[in-house]
């Protein structure tokens, strides 16, 4: 056999994390799509159609982190979007770093980067493997979508500042503290401005949404300004300063992403993405979906219209591949960073048993502190389903600390239930997880989430179809349960053959098998596995 004189890698790399999607929608809404988009992806490449997320909590930052790291927040530190440091009780915001500031930013205040994540991404290893000459970018509306993905080394992250309608980086990545040339005259375009002067339409006829609820419904949230959450939404009429927030929360926010997302390919430095000797790699995701389905939830049409433009929105990014980089020289795979939970009036609605838990870390507290005396507050926050214990007061007594934690389990495991009827399958107590009677699957999802620097010692899981909430209208997710843990995952392009499976295959997978692809080293924390059907 001929060997090959150099490494057979593809010319670009797009990774794509579609924020919030759950793997149904790939099919709930499949005789609605063309040909161009998902059904391309699904049909000319390769679908894993058992892909779970296998950590808790199911949240927008660890998800993004494992899709590209193949580690879980035990490991590589992204605990959730927030978070305590347990060891100084001050609260973080996972890619908050007091070291940077946005570039341009004469005030110099506090910005972002990725310093909180404790691993290498496969990015990184591309970086280093090629000795820095592949180039990596992040782009999203989210910072935590744009920067956690491109890693450590990337030659830069943009998101969307909704204060200025602009796309911008930190100095983290802008060694010069000035954005590049490409990115201004980007954001010189207005392209935001432009799109909300546009209402957001249905796109064919509302009898025709036939997978969504009515029109205006008691689980929708309604925009500001908004009388009730009915089509059209007349976002043209709102203020600017509104316009230039409610974007993220319209399918408009996803085409402004691909707009940037092609300006970034032609104006990297170097020359366009994908046109130099090295493999290049993009990091794109897709934030909006997020933002409709908190407001709207799963089954809105507002939902169903999203998606459906989505659809044509990745059918008008691939023909732009396609001219540009050369069909078959990239290399795609299209994700999620979790799903979403249907809203629990409508499972009620339909007998199926459900509710949300409202935040009762005052309420623990006051137990907590009746039963210790204790005039400083025992636990710092309930957070991320997660108990904070506060370690600032209880550390000097190991004793007392033990006594307080067992007092909390009781009181979360009984008491709330009886009291505030809020059903509660088990609260695991993750430093001593070998004694509980937990199923195998809930408890290793615990047990990868649970960071002992950055996570609450106690873990809460409810009853299937609850959730921690604020609001009645919307969704949200975080649980282990399939409806926020079933994920797509698609292959497509360079290598890739046609198909599906349905053996499991977890979230940490995508990055080893992505770095298989490429030929080149697992990131730092990897513990996934190479997905070997997809690697000739």
């Amino acid at each position: 056999m001929e060997q090959p004189a150099t490494v057979k890698r593809p010319k670009l790399v797009v990774g794509i994390v579609v924020d919030q999607m759950r793997w149904d929608y790939l099919y709930r809404y499949y005789e609605r799509y063309g040909r161009g988009g998902f059904k391309r992806l699904m049909h000319d490449g390769y679908s894993c159609q058992q892909t779970m997320v296998n950590y808790l909590p199911t949240y927008t930052a660890p998800g993004h982190t494992c899709v590209y790291t193949g580690s879980v927040p035990s490991i590589h530190g992204i605990a959730g979007n927030d978070w305590i440091n347990n060891q100084t009780g001050k609260k973080w915001y996972c890619t908050e770093d007091t070291a940077v500031w946005l570039a341009g930013d004469e005030k110099r205040e506090p910005s972002m980067s990725p310093a909180n994540m404790l691993v290498t991404t496969v990015t990184d290893e591309l970086r280093m493997a090629t000795n820095f000459r592949s180039r990596v970018y992040g782009v999203a509306l989210k910072d935590r979508g744009a920067i956690l993905p491109a890693g450590h080394t990337a030659n830069a992250a943009y998101w969307y500042n909704e204060k200025t309608g602009n796309f911008v980086t930190s100095t983290y990545y802008a060694k010069e503290f000035q954005n590049p040339e490409w990115l201004s005259a980007f954001n010189k375009r207005n392209v935001v401005d432009s799109l909300t002067r546009q209402d957001w339409e249905l796109m064919y006829d509302i009898k025709s949404y036939a997978q969504s609820t009515k029109d205006a419904t008691p689980y929708e949230g309604a925009f500001k300004g908004e009388a009730e959450p009915v089509f059209p939404h007349k976002i043209s009429t709102m203020p600017k300063a509104d316009r230039l927030s409610i974007i993220k929360s319209l399918p408009a926010g996803n085409t402004l992403t691909m707009d940037m997302a092609r300006a970034c390919i032609e104006g990297a430095a170097g020359g366009k993405l994908g046109s130099g000797k090295d493999v290049d790699f993009l990091c794109l995701s897709l934030s909006s979906t997020d933002y409709i389905g908190h407001r709207f939830a799963p089954n809105s049409i507002e939902v169903e219209d999203a998606y459906l433009r989505l659809d044509r929105e990745i059918a008008s990014f691939l023909e732009y591949l396609d001219r540009t980089v050369g069909e078959g020289n990239y290399l795609m795979f299209l994700t999620a960073d979790h799903a979403g939970a249907h809203n629990p009036q409508f499972l009620k609605d339909h007998g199926v048993p459900a509710g949300i838990w409202a935040d009762m870390t005052r309420e623990l507290n006051g137990y907590l502190s009746e039963r210790y005396a204790s005039d400083s507050p025992l636990v710092r926050s309930i957070m991320n389903y997660q108990v904070f214990l506060n370690e600032g007061v209880l550390a000097g007594d190991k004793t007392i600390r033990e006594l307080v934690k067992t007092s909390a389990r009781d009181w979360l495991a009984n008491v709330m239930p009886a009291i505030y009827h809020v059903p509660v399958s088990y609260v695991l107590d993750m430093e001593d997880m070998g004694k509980q009677a937990v199923p195998e699957l809930i408890k290793s999802m615990a047990v990868n989430g649970y960071n002992r620097n950055r996570s609450g010692g106690l873990q809460v899981v409810l009853d299937p179809g609850w959730f921690e909430s604020e609001h009645q209208t919307g969704t949200t997710h975080g649980s282990w349960n399939p409806y926020d843990a079933h994920i797509p995952l698609l292959w497509y392009g360079w290598h890739i053959p046609k198909g599906e499976t349905h053996t499991v295959v977890n979230m940490t997978d995508i990055a080893p098998t992505m770095a298989a692809l490429l030929h080149i080293q697992m990131p730092s924390g990897c513990i996934g596995k190479p997905i070997t059907d997809l690697i000739k």
